[in-house]
């Protein structure tokens, strides 16, 4: 971990550290700085919009209003998707991508107060920061922006507004689309309860929504004449979780069942259910996916009832870059954490009292950690990416010590000055990482050389979404 000092004095050496064309970063770090207000207030916007995948409307057009005012030309609704934008500023090569999400998660609605409390019951909140992720990326992409302007120096930045990470698989879409075709390396982030550079995979994903369709009637009268849906959804239910102690330990496997009929008395004619699957290699879990494809078939055979499968998203496992990695990791060490003041420290400490385990210190929002390696729990779209071009990304302590993602916990913070003061040491980071990047091509060519060993010889990427449209209704209930 690095000290608070130690971080000041790694910044002050930060010229030497950079390409020796590069111009003092140090204004380009003011000027965040200048406008951290300003793209507080944008974060919070998003917060409040809330919009889950594929519906983020406002919060996509408010991204691109930032970008707009500060001289970037956006080309939007990409990818056949509405709520897809990219966003371009200069010339030439290099080109470094910056990602920024926007989307938030059902049901996960909370004010911005270290206890339980529901902005509007069930509605939906910013339990993994997107809000806090989109506006950190432009606030990046901005500063770097303005920074080639002054030094005049050549080289092309791209902000990719990439909508539903969560679960509908935004980023695919746009690979596919070729929107990242002549992008050489990606740097993004994410929100998260501690500063660190991620050097882990993840988890591959596959979501679908199974839908089965049987015969309605009376269900004690006339129970012989239906064919219940239903039982299509529990019998595929009951074969996939036997199925859990023949596949590799490393699979998760999800569902909740999203409709189930709507009176007791009748036999339901609709019913779906919705899957999540997850293995730490794409090539293992396409495998996996197919058996509970297989069960899903089976269900609506043995109930008579038939069966459809709306596949919503397919991600791969992140690809790590170890040499990104360390690239990006002496700009967060240079940038650093920041320190609570009291009455955050009084939100910490109270919100701290709802959770569960040891946690972290308080004190560690002002230290960096050291990179581990490993395979995460998670599971993103960026993984794409990752197989695509090289690509790095890092984590700003958004949240309380000890937060999850996904949780009212995480909303609170990010809802409040704990969440923007991450995003600001993110937006540094990002675009101290970036003009790294375009003064110094050393870095891009060691970056790709690992990039094409790890993939190894003859690699082609795939991907389940290869034919499908973007599936815009994903996080609406039938």
């Amino acid at each position: 971990m690095t000290s608070r000092v130690a971080s000041l004095a790694l910044l002050a050496a930060l010229p030497a550290a950079l390409s020796a064309h590069a111009q003092d970063p140090q204004s380009m770090l003011a000027s965040i700085d200048a406008k951290a207000k300003t793209y507080t207030d944008v974060a919070m916007q998003i917060w409040s919009f809330a919009e889950v995948g594929y519906q983020e409307t406002k919060s996509s057009a408010l991204l691109q209003q930032q970008l707009r005012g500060a001289g970037f030309g956006v080309t939007a609704g990409v990818a056949e998707i509405p709520t897809a934008f990219v966003a371009t500023w200069g010339s030439g090569t290099p080109v470094i991508g910056i990602v920024g999400e926007f989307d938030a998660l059902p049901g996960l609605s909370q004010a911005a107060t270290p206890q339980r409390k529901a902005l509007v019951e069930n509605a939906a909140g910013h339990g993994c920061g997107h809000h806090l992720f989109g506006t950190a990326s432009a606030a990046a992409a901005i500063a770097v922006k303005d920074w080639l302007a002054a030094s005049r120096r050549g080289g092309t930045i791209k902000f990719f507004g990439t909508p539903a990470e969560e679960g509908g698989a935004g980023k695919v879409y746009m690979l596919r689309a070729g929107l990242f075709d002549d992008v050489d390396v990606v740097v993004g982030w994410h929100a998260g309860d501690r500063n660190a550079v991620n050097a882990q995979s993840s988890l591959a994903n596959v979501t679908a929504k199974v839908r089965f369709r049987g015969q309605s009637a009376h269900a004690s009268s006339a129970p012989h004449r239906g064919r219940s849906a239903l039982d299509g959804v529990e019998a595929m239910n009951t074969m996939v979780n036997l199925m859990r102690e023949h596949v590799p330990q490393e699979t998760r496997i999800h569902y909740v069942i999203t409709n189930g009929g709507q009176a007791p008395n009748v036999v339901p004619d609709f019913s779906e259910v919705y899957y999540y699957a997850r293995h730490n290699d794409m090539r293992v879990l396409d495998g996996i996916w197919e058996r509970i494809t297989n069960a899903a078939r089976g269900a609506a055979l043995g109930t008579d009832t038939k069966m459809e499968m709306d596949l919503t998203g397919a991600v791969w496992n992140v690809l790590p870059n170890p040499y990104l990695v360390s690239v990006m990791n002496t700009h967060l060490e240079a940038v650093g954490g920041f320190e609570y003041t009291p009455a955050e420290r009084d939100f910490a400490e109270t919100l701290r009292k709802t959770l569960d385990g040891p946690l972290p210190p308080v004190e560690s929002s002002n230290q960096v950690m050291t990179p581990q390696s490993g395979i995460g729990s998670a599971s993103t779209d960026m993984g794409d990416v990752s197989w695509r071009v090289p690509t790095v990304q890092m984590s700003a302590a958004t949240w309380v010590p000890g937060t999850p993602a996904h949780s009212w916990q995480a909303v609170a913070a990010g809802g409040m000055s704990i969440g923007a003061k991450g995003m600001i040491v993110a937006a540094k980071t990002m675009a101290l990482t970036t003009i790294d990047l375009l003064t110094n091509p050393a870095h891009i060519e060691r970056a790709r050389r690992d990039f094409d060993t790890a993939r190894g010889p003859g690699f082609k990427y795939t991907t389940r979404l290869a034919t499908r449209q973007p599936a815009l209704d994903y996080r609406k209930n039938p």
